[in-house]
């Protein structure tokens, strides 16, 4: 059908305000403008309290308040954007509170850089470092003094994060993210900081807070100790050294091989390490009770070696002739004495089940001080832990040969020391994965330090925190489901949680300890929630500036403040107290179920916020916080890299926005499958617009066929002609799939239903059969009527479950719709009921196999030149049984559902025949008929062009 009508014979092509070309970027600040006018968000929330919808609580994971948000911050707002409207159009309460992380290391380290006057730092906080210039000319302090007091720095930080947040806020508004944006939470506001000592004060209370002297993952540039999630591995070149340590009793050492001889040689046990700075803090060397060693005759002496690794071992060592005189299980070496390389100490054999087979020796270095496996069976040793190694990672002026060296520069000065005493057998490099700063990519030292930790393997009545955690695990559902064995990897692996840390900006500590015991004080719980009030009201200032005899009176005279902060995960991990049971719209009111239906993030938060969550809940509640977990994956770009400034792959969320516009960004999230890493780039892009460009020009069509068309021209579903009953059955089905796949979150379906859909549902059948009706039959005539009837219904259901997605365009459509409200603001369509849905299914599925086959044919012939169009065809259809009975019930319809001139059903074996028509052409139609000709006033136009214009009574399709 020509879009472009004859001037003497007008068609029925109605326009729309609705345009072609969307023009997002420039338009949606005004959609946007609307919204905020309309106040959606509160319309949402008073609608669902009057409709007393149930509560569907996504909790907001927060990004750090700390530089612009990046692509990977935008798909993650955007999935839960649709995530919460398909929530809120299928009947649920869906309030949503965006959240910040506000305080720790980062925030700290960008203020200390504008206290040391970097260049780039005061570049970009120029107010921030005006303060800082104000504060020394005001305290006469020289320009380049560093020790600003710590109440000052806070202050500094806290408005630092106010100021991003207001930064990321802007950003994240203009996605379309429908949000309680004027209330957010933030861990610095001074009633949630106070929350988050409560949760440490539950679980202090609770019996799952233990001080301890164990090693920690230590970053000498933070200062301080860090959480499993704020260790990356990075691949890092290592001095890998054999060292031996030489037996100090060899009639033990005899007795322990079953009484072999020994002779005058002297023997040793080899230890195989990485990590020649620990070698200071070795209190042992550990075996496995299990493993078979070898006792090996060498020119180098007895050497002890475990059997599977003893003829690499010697290979290391340039060592060729060589006996094995004696063999022994591990257990028997254990309390065999050896003497320190190079200090004067004797270490015993122990035995420990975490030795391996497979490198190194067999036998183990340990140092209590500076491994958690070391540590861990030190403790049934009863060894010292001596970590000789101060906060700066250089030795303290104690430590024999190296004090006041790094431990880093330590390194080949043990290695020569080792071969001063004759100890070094061998001396190689390795490359191989060692723990570094997520923050200054800077490779980590284990050390012992006084610390408190959530104790996983605690048991508190019969079970530990890890056996609650793995039980909640076990009642959480996972989209994916892999990320169920991830998590319970991460719980079964987790060591105990160290929660404090030495920083300045962060929730303290507040607890008060013995000067002498270092006990806590036994009205800690008491006390606690005292200094919470105090916070509440000032915030955390309230506890760094307390004096310890307000709250304890004469006994301020033993105790003192500890000074230490929480681990920042601690705080966005107790907000499941701190936020959603502390906010009325987002509480459930039962303490017995999780706090939230789902938590939504990045796949490395499996070792991060799902994990503290998980833990701080469990080790106050009992449960998990959550019911659901989402998880999706990192973005990348085309070519599956890592995006990087150096690379210059990043695609910044803001540059799409200003370009293409949200719509173009949430389409692509949608359109992504999230489970493994999402790939972004110029071509996916340009992809996305035209799949976008597809879904618009449906839309225009369908608004501007129902321009003239009101709500009350709509006719009874039962007056309806068969073919547009048989739409709505497919709408049904349609909007049964998109909210099904809705409600998995399997949003990227979701969209390949949409396009399935709007190209091929509508375009390449409904719509293109129902063109001929619309445009060339009276305005209100019953078909025209019965067709336009179905496409409010189309458009009306399609705008709604456009809506989550691509929210801007279906705000834009609801509006030429002429709808009340916003679309957002109600539910689903409820679709008329089509009594005979099966029927219509099953006849249409054996039509539109016909249908297919006959355009094939048509399309060779017009290939070939013998047709023009398929309106210049004439078919025959040669049908049987439920075919032939599936076509002629159809009666005239047939022709325009083929969109042919002329169709024929015949009873026969199946064919089809395809034939160029012989009627003249209708000026106005374009169907080739027998009466054009025929009408004398009219003479090119057809019978049925003829009633339609000049109201010839009532006229239906087929007439």
């Amino acid at each position: 059908m020509s879009n472009k009508p004859a001037n003497k014979y007008p068609v029925n092509l109605l326009d729309t305000p609705f345009p072609m070309r969307g023009d997002l970027a420039k338009r949606e600040p005004g959609f946007l403008k609307q919204w905020e006018d309309a106040q959606i968000y509160q319309q949402l929330r008073l609608a669902a309290k009057e409709q007393n919808r149930p509560k569907f609580i996504l909790h907001d994971g927060p990004p750090y308040a700390n530089g612009d948000i990046h692509i990977g911050h935008a798909m993650n707002k955007v999935l839960k954007d649709i995530i919460l409207k398909s929530k809120s159009l299928s009947g649920f309460d869906t309030p949503y509170v965006p959240g910040w992380d506000c305080h720790g290391m980062p925030i700290e380290h960008q203020i200390e850089k504008l206290v040391k006057s970097d260049k780039d730092a005061i570049k970009a906080n120029p107010a921030i470092h005006a303060q800082i210039v104000a504060y020394r000319k005001a305290n006469q302090l020289d320009e380049k003094e560093i020790h600003l007091p710590s109440s000052f720095i806070r202050e500094l930080c806290r408005e630092y994060a106010a100021i991003q947040i207001e930064r990321q806020k802007v950003d994240f508004i203009r996605l379309g993210v429908l949000a309680d944006w004027q209330n957010p939470y933030l861990t610095m506001n001074f009633k949630t900081e106070a929350d988050i000592v409560r949760t440490m004060g539950k679980i202090h209370h609770n019996g799952y807070l233990v001080k301890g002297q164990k090693p920690v993952h230590w970053c000498v540039d933070c200062g301080s100790a860090l959480a499993e999630a704020e260790v990356e591995y990075e691949d890092k070149v290592s001095a890998a050294i054999d060292v031996a340590f030489q037996v100090v009793d060899m009639a033990a050492l005899s007795a322990a091989f079953g009484g072999v001889n020994v002779g005058e040689q002297t023997a040793s046990a080899v230890i195989w390490t990485t990590t020649p700075w620990t070698l200071p803090a070795n209190q042992a060397v550990s075996v496995h009770p299990e493993f078979t060693y070898d006792l090996i005759a060498t020119e180098k002496g007895l050497l002890i070696l475990v059997r599977e690794l003893a003829e690499a071992a010697l290979k290391r060592y340039d060592i060729d002739a060589n006996e094995v005189i004696a063999q022994a299980k591990g257990d028997a070496l254990n309390g065999l004495l050896l003497q320190h390389p190079f200090l004067a100490r004797q270490v015993p054999i122990i035995c420990g089940e975490h030795v391996t087979a497979d490198a190194g020796t067999g036998l183990v270095h340990t140092a209590p001080a500076h491994g958690l496996e070391d540590y861990q069976v030190g403790l049934k040793y009863k060894l010292a832990v001596d970590n000789p190694v101060a906060n700066d990672g250089r030795y303290i002026s104690t430590a024999e040969f190296f004090a006041g060296e790094t431990v880093w520069k330590a390194n080949p000065k043990v290695v020569a020391l080792l071969e001063e005493r004759g100890a070094l057998l061998a001396n190689k490099k390795l490359e191989h994965s060692y723990p570094h700063c997520w923050r200054h990519k800077t490779p980590l030292i284990f050390r012992a330090t006084t610390q408190w930790f959530i104790g996983m393997d605690k048991k508190v009545g019969d079970e530990t925190l890890r056996d609650k955690a793995n039980r909640a695990v076990d009642a959480t559902e996972f989209f994916p489901a892999w990320g169920r064995a991830r998590l319970e990897a991460m719980i079964k692996n987790s060591p105990d949680w160290c929660v404090s840390r030495q920083r300045t900006w962060g929730v303290p500590m507040t607890f008060f300890i013995h000067k002498e015991t270092a006990e806590l004080h036994p009205r800690s719980t008491e006390l606690l929630e005292e200094v919470a009030k105090r916070i509440e009201k000032e915030g955390i200032e309230a506890w760094f500036k307390l004096d310890a005899s307000e709250l304890l009176g004469d006994d301020a005279a033993h105790y003192e403040k500890l000074k230490d902060t929480i681990d920042v995960w601690f705080d966005s991990g107790s907000t499941h107290f701190a936020v959603i049971q502390q906010r009325e719209e987002l509480n459930h009111g039962d303490a017995n179920r999780p706090a939230a239906d789902l938590y939504l993030e990045g796949s490395d938060q499996h070792r991060g916020w799902f994990q503290s969550s998980l833990k701080t809940a469990c080790a106050t509640v009992g449960h998990a916080p959550y019911k659901q977990l989402l998880t999706h994956g990192f973005v990348v770009d085309g070519k599956g890299m890592k995006m990087s400034k150096s690379k210059g792959n990043v695609v910044a969320p803001q540059q799409v926005i200003n370009q293409m516009g949200a719509d173009m960004l949430r389409l692509w999230t949608a359109s992504t499958d999230y489970s493994g890493e999402v790939s972004i780039s110029d071509e996916i892009l340009k992809r996305t617009t035209d799949s976008y460009r597809r879904v618009r020009n449906t839309l225009r069509f369908l608004l501007a066929n129902l321009s003239d068309f009101t709500p009350e021209d709509k006719l009874p579903v039962n007056e309806l002609l068969t073919l547009d009953r048989y739409a709505l059955v497919e709408l049904a089905k349609f909007q049964h799939n998109l909210t099904a796949f809705y409600d998995k979150y399997e949003f990227h379906l979701g969209v390949q239903e949409i396009h399935r859909y709007c190209a091929d549902e509508l375009g390449a059948f409904y719509l293109d059969i129902i063109k001929d009706r619309l445009y060339t039959m009276a305005a209100g005539s019953h078909g025209r009527r019965s067709a336009q009837t179905a496409l409010w219904y189309i458009t009306q259901a399609l705008v709604r479950l456009l809506s989550p997605i691509l929210s801007f365009t279906a705000h834009e459509a609801w509006d030429v719709l002429k709808n009340d409200g916003n679309v957002f603001v109600g539910e689903w369509l409820t679709l008329p009921e089509i009594h005979d849905a099966d029927t219509l299914q099953a006849t249409f599925a054996l039509i539109r196999e016909v249908r297919a086959s006959a355009q094939k044919d048509i399309e060779l012939q017009r290939a070939e030149g013998a047709l023009g169009s398929s309106l210049q065809a004439e078919v025959t259809i040669h049908a049987q049984g439920e075919v032939f009975q599936a076509l002629e019930s159809l009666g005239d319809e047939l022709k325009f559902i083929m969109i042919t001139s002329q169709a024929h059903i015949q009873p026969g074996t199946p064919a089809i025949e395809v034939a160029a028509a012989t009627a003249e052409k209708c000026e106005r139609c374009w169907h080739y008929h027998p009466s054009v000709g025929t009408i004398a006033a009219h003479p090119t136009l057809c019978t049925r062009c003829d009633c339609n214009l000049h109201g010839a009574g009532e006229t239906r399709q087929h007439a």
